[in-house]
């Protein structure tokens, strides 16, 4: 399972606002052990953690990356995650790119789109007491 396997979580499109729901998602998976990767080029840094421009500024390697971009976007992203060798392209709620996804399954990468990574993590983990 993706969520007991890889730690590292590069978010795409972390902002530091609270009210954002990406600053809610990353603090909650930060709060049950994910090592945080902020990815955004309006941050300097988020949840304690040095916010990066794109995927390809990210010194070290990224397991899972979360989007939290327009759907358009996703292409550029997954293209960036390929670059990264990352695992796992997780897409959250409303996210969808079908011709993105095909080719990061094609990359060898797990594709999860238009889900909720908090959520993933809740109903497995919380709700068992884990």
């Amino acid at each position: 399972m993706i969520l007991e396997k890889y730690r590292i979580l590069a978010v795409v499109g972390l902002s530091s606002r609270m009210s954002r729901p990406s600053f809610g998602v990353a603090a909650y998976m930060q709060a049950h052990g994910y090592r945080i990767i902020p990815v955004n080029p309006n941050e300097t840094s988020v949840l304690g953690e040095k916010a990066y421009r794109s995927l390809d500024d990210v010194p070290e390697a990224t397991e899972v990356v979360v989007v939290f971009r327009r759907s358009d976007s996703v292409p550029d992203v997954v293209e960036g995650a390929i670059r990264k060798g990352a695992k796992v392209m997780w897409m959250q709620e409303g996210v969808i790119h079908e011709e993105a996804a095909q080719r990061a399954r094609e990359a060898g990468m797990v594709v999860v789109q238009n889900r909720c990574i908090l959520k993933e993590h809740a109903k497995r983990f919380v709700s068992e007491g884990i």
